[in-house]
Parts: C-alpha cells; sequence; structure tokens
C-alpha cells in the first residue's frame, strides 16, 4: 500500500501569496518613513550663482539715469497771426535778448491798425473841441462877472450918491428908489453869476478830468495798436539758444501758436525718471553725485513731478558746484541719488531671486554645501549692490541669488 508522506517544510507553499504581500507593503513602510518629506530637486552647481552673507555698511541710493537739459526754456509763442515773410536766425544759433529772429506780415491787421488810428483820431478831435468850447465858455463867464463886478461898483456909488442927495432933500423920493432898486439888482445878479462860475468850474473841473482821461486812453489804445504792428517781429525774449524753430517762409501761422523756443545757457539741470517704487520717498533737497572725466560733480533735487507714467516719474536735478567741462544739451549722466544716511547692516548681493520671491525667502546652503534650504527671510532698503537683510539670515551663510524661475516649488535643492 501507498503511504503518506507528510510535508515537514516550516513555510508551505500556499503561505507564500500571505507573505509576499506582507513583505512588500512593510518595505514600503520603512521606505516612506526614511524618506525626506521636503520636495527635492537636483541642480548643477554651476549653473546658480551663490553669495555670502556679509556685515558692513548699507549705503541707502539708488541708480539713475539722467538727461542734460538747459537750466530754463523760454518758448516762442505768436503774440499775433501772420504769414512768414523773413527768417533772420536759424535753430541752433545763439542769440541775445531783443534780436529779430523772423518777421510775418498780415495786410488785414495793417488795415485794422489804419481803421482805428482814424477812428481814435477822430474820437480825439471831438473830446479836444469839447475841451476848447468849455474854455470859451469859461472866459465867457468870466468876461459876464467882470462886467457886472464893475456895474456893481457903480451902482453903489450912485446909490451912496442918491442917500446923500435924499438926505438934503435934492432928488426926490423916486429918484432913490430907483438908485437903490438898481444897486440891490446889480448885486444879486453879481451873487448869482458867482454861484454860476462856481459850479460851473466844479464841472468844468470833473469834464476836462474826464476828456484828459479819455484822450490817455486814446493814446494807450493806439499804443497797443502799435503794439499789435510790433507784434509782427517775432524777437528773442532772454540771451540763449535757439534751441527750436518751427516755420517756414510763406507759413501761416495762428496767433498764439508756439513756434520755438530758446535755451538759457547760464546753468543746466538733469531730468531723471525714477521707478514709481521710490514716489514715497523723494523730495526736494536730496543729494546726488555722479563721476565725469575723473571728477565728482554734486546735485540737488530741484523739482520732483507727481504724475506718473509707465511705472515712472520725473525729477529735476540741479548742479550745487562746478560744472563738467563740455557739457551739452542731450548728454546722458548716470547718478547716484541718496535716499537716506549709511548704517550698518547684514549686506546680501542683488541677485534675480528677488523677482522670483520678492525678497520673502530665499534658498539657504547647508555647511557641506551639498544642499540647499528653502528659508524665509525679510529683506528691506536696496541699493544698486545689495539687499538689506533684516531677519532670516546670519553673517557667514552662504546663499542662492541667481533666478528661481527653474526650481519650482521645491523646498530642497540637490547641488550636484
Amino acid at each position: 500500500m501507498d503511504r503518506k508522506i507528510e510535508d515537514k517544510r516550516w513555510i508551505k507553499p500556499r503561505h507564500w501569496k500571505f507573505i509576499i504581500p506582507a513583505l512588500l507593503l512593510t518595505a514600503l513602510s520603512t521606505a516612506l518613513a526614511l524618506r525626506d518629506p521636503a520636495s527635492t530637486l537636483q541642480v548643477e552647481k554651476e549653473k546658480i550663482t551663490i553669495e555670502e552673507v556679509e556685515s558692513g555698511p548699507f549705503e541707502d541710493y539708488i541708480r539713475l539715469s539722467g538727461v542734460v537739459e538747459p537750466i530754463s526754456v523760454i518758448y516762442l509763442d505768436v503774440m499775433e497771426g501772420g504769414i512768414v515773410e523773413n527768417i533772420l536766425i536759424e535753430e541752433g544759433s545763439m542769440v541775445k535778448k531783443g534780436d529779430l529772429i523772423l518777421t510775418l506780415s498780415n495786410p488785414n491787421l495793417n488795415m485794422t491798425i489804419l481803421n482805428t488810428e482814424a477812428q481814435l483820431a477822430e474820437k480825439a478831435n471831438l473830446l479836444r473841441e469839447t475841451y476848447i468850447n468849455m474854455e470859451q465858455q469859461k472866459l465867457s463867464l468870466q468876461r459876464d462877472l467882470i462886467a457886472l463886478e464893475f456895474d456893481l461898483v457903480r451902482k453903489k456909488r450912485e446909490f451912496d450918491h442918491s442917500t446923500i442927495l435924499r438926505r438934503q432933500n435934492f432928488i426926490s423920493t423916486d429918484e432913490f428908489l430907483k438908485a437903490k432898486e438898481e444897486y440891490e439888482l446889480s448885486a444879486k445878479l453879481m451873487d448869482l453869476s458867482l454861484e454860476r462860475n462856481n459850479q460851473d468850474s466844479v464841472f468844468r473841473e470833473s469834464q476836462i478830468r474826464k476828456i484828459n482821461l479819455s484822450l490817455e486812453n486814446m493814446e494807450r489804445n493806439m499804443d497797443l495798436v502799435y503794439q499789435r504792428q510790433e507784434n509782427l517781429k517775432v524777437k528773442a525774449p532772454f540771451d540763449g539758444q535757439l534751441g527750436l524753430l518751427d516755420a517756414t517762409l510763406g507759413e501761416s501761422i495762428n496767433q498764439g501758436q508756439r513756434i520755438g523756443q530758446v535755451n538759457v545757457l547760464t546753468s543746466y539741470k538733469i531730468k531723471a525718471q525714477i521707478d514709481e517704487h521710490y514716489i514715497d520717498r523723494i523730495r526736494k533737497g536730496l543729494t546726488a553725485s555722479f563721476e565725469r572725466q575723473g571728477g565728482m560733480y554734486g546735485l540737488v533735487v530741484k523739482k520732483v513731478y507727481p504724475a506718473v507714467r509707465d511705472g515712472r516719474f520725473e525729477v529735476d536735478l540741479v548742479f550745487t558746484g562746478d560744472l563738467p567741462e563740455n557739457i551739452r544739451t542731450g548728454q546722458s549722466y548716470h547718478l547716484s541719488l541718496q535716499l537716506g544716511e549709511t548704517r550698518e547692516g547684514l549686506l546680501l548681493a542683488r541677485g534675480g531671486f528677488f523677482q522670483s520671491t520678492g525678497g520673502q525667502w530665499v534658498y539657504v546652503l547647508a555647511e557641506d554645501g551639498a544642499t540647499a534650504v528653502k528659508r524665509s527671510v525679510r529683506i528691506g532698503k536696496q541699493n544698486p549692490r545689495y539687499y538689506e537683510v533684516l531677519e532670516g539670515l546670519s553673517r557667514g551663510e552662504r546663499v542662492i541669488i541667481s533666478g528661481y524661475d527653474v526650481f519650482g516649488d521645491n523646498d530642497k535643492l540637490v547641488l550636484e
């Protein structure tokens, strides 16, 4: 008979279907427990820039690019329209105040001037005739007053004589009363004439003042009329350089039209544009400097323009001392504008990382330099060379300062 053979193996084949999954699960759990939870990326060390955190003075300044401009510009606006008849000075020439730049012609203005002259002359003649008539009336009143004075003297003499004769009964009462009445009438006429003369004198003085004022106004109007004709001559308003002249022979120029400018070259200023990030820190009185031909030149902010265009605003800076040799309008200078005082602090070299993180975190290298880990930091002010580190870093630590765009959201970098 066949005898049953017993399987003496500890692990039997049917058990493997349970053992193998258990072993795999255990291995997976162990690997997960031992794995670094931080997301990791391998990068080539040669393709990144690493700088060490330093301790030293932080200079609070920014770099600007400015353009040289005249200290002031005086615009040429045509005060009286006309046709360009003659151009005497070309663009770019030096001019003195009062130099004739160009002349205009305006036939309509000439006709207007002639008509105005005629009208004003006619009104002036009428006023002068009125003045002459008033003077003649004054003389007539004075003549009448003199006649009344003589008549009063005569009537008074006759009345006094009649009074004496009446006391001696040499004349009748009727003759005496007649002499008395004539004297009293003459006295009243004299008083009336004096009152009229006084009133006429006051009125005449008032009228004469008005006439003289009207004549003066007419003379001023005539001067203005002639000034309109003189305005057809465009002259240099100041010493300087005719920097622009937008006019051609035969061209019609409207009243008030701007045709050019005179650059005042007694000094210069520099106009610079600044990022709007600094708009709250820029004010009048800030100092700036630049190097040119081996010398340092100082400037001060004279004017801050409030308008912001394309993320930038403008400032005017004027020189505080000597000017560079051969300075010319349109030259470009690179300036250092001081925003605040220099102070000690931690410094981190500028780099592309700031555009990616906004200065909120950086990758800091481990001591062995094999890895770099993301760390939160706080960046303060910045200048063209350094960021001021306020929190998160210590002196001597090394930081990746190149751009972080290729690193993604990984928390840890392995440097190869």
